[in-house]
């Protein structure tokens, strides 16, 4: 496989073209990884009162639902989003994921999983008192995915 780079400056967008004689599961995780780090800047609108904010998704540790719809969490605040949860399933990034009826959270950012064999397990994430409850259901796939990603690194 070559890689090549060519500078354009009169783009008006960057574009990631990949040519390939056919669809192979190599150029699939190509593919994957330049949409997951693209996704990484991608930005959401997130609001808070009347006010509109532009993160970057990587900075969100997890969504969840409340009585307010549902909430963004970053390590030190908490913001609302005009989306429902399946919804954002299909546009976030693999590093995303449901972890229970009312949580999605982001794979990046995990730093403790405290298992419970009767009841939710819980996720913490470091440098916050934030955690999010992962449900039995939930819990063999997020432990797959979290494989999966240290077998990839």
């Amino acid at each position: 496989m070559k890689i090549k780079i060519e500078i354009d400056e009169a783009l008006e967008e960057d574009v990631v073209l990949i040519r390939c004689r056919s669809l192979t599961e190599e150029i699939g995780a190509v593919q994957r990884a330049v949409s997951e780090a693209a996704g990484t800047m991608q930005k959401f609108v997130f609001y808070k009162g009347n006010t509109e904010y532009y993160l970057m998704l990587d900075d969100i540790l997890f969504f969840e639902t409340d009585e307010n719809g549902i909430s963004a969490h970053t390590r030190t605040d908490a913001y609302q989003v005009k989306y429902k949860l399946y919804e954002l399933e299909e546009l976030l990034p693999r590093f995303f994921m449901r972890v229970s009826k009312s949580a999605i959270l982001n794979t990046n950012h995990i730093y403790s999983i405290n298992r419970n064999l009767t009841a939710s397990s819980v996720v913490a994430f470091l440098n916050t008192h934030k955690q999010v409850y992962v449900s039995r259901y939930y819990y063999k796939p997020l432990i797959s995915k979290l494989e999966e990603k240290r077998l990839h690194l």
